[in-house]
């Protein structure tokens, strides 16, 4: 359970980059441009670790797809681009299918 825990915050730090990114206006903003090395470069460090008791293809999914959630949501919140349904749609079975590879898979086993 550690190991996910860990794995939420890879995620959260890679979302925080990826909305300082948006707010960098092309890393013309200094400030900006420098937050998305350091939250990108703990997401990436907090992945390394997770590496050690998790599967790559299991990590991998979930935090490509959680972040694409959260991206979403957060972009049609602070940047006001809406979502259509199709669009929706897709963001749920894509949580469905990290959920059914967690869940159900005999991948994930934690060592």
């Amino acid at each position: 359970m550690k190991s996910y825990l860990i794995l939420a915050f890879a995620i959260l730090f890679e979302v925080a980059g990826t909305m300082m990114l948006k707010y960098s206006d092309g890393f013309t903003k200094p400030l900006f441009a420098v937050a998305v090395v350091l939250f990108y470069t703990c997401s990436f460090f907090l992945l390394s670790v997770v590496m050690r008791t998790l599967p790559v293809a299991v990590i991998y999914a979930t935090w490509s797809a959680v972040g694409i959630v959260l991206v979403a949501v957060l972009s049609s919140i602070l940047f006001g681009q809406r979502l259509d349904f199709p669009a929706i749609a897709g963001f749920a079975l894509i949580i469905a299918g990290v959920l059914v590879a967690n869940l159900f898979s005999k991948s994930v086993s934690i060592h």
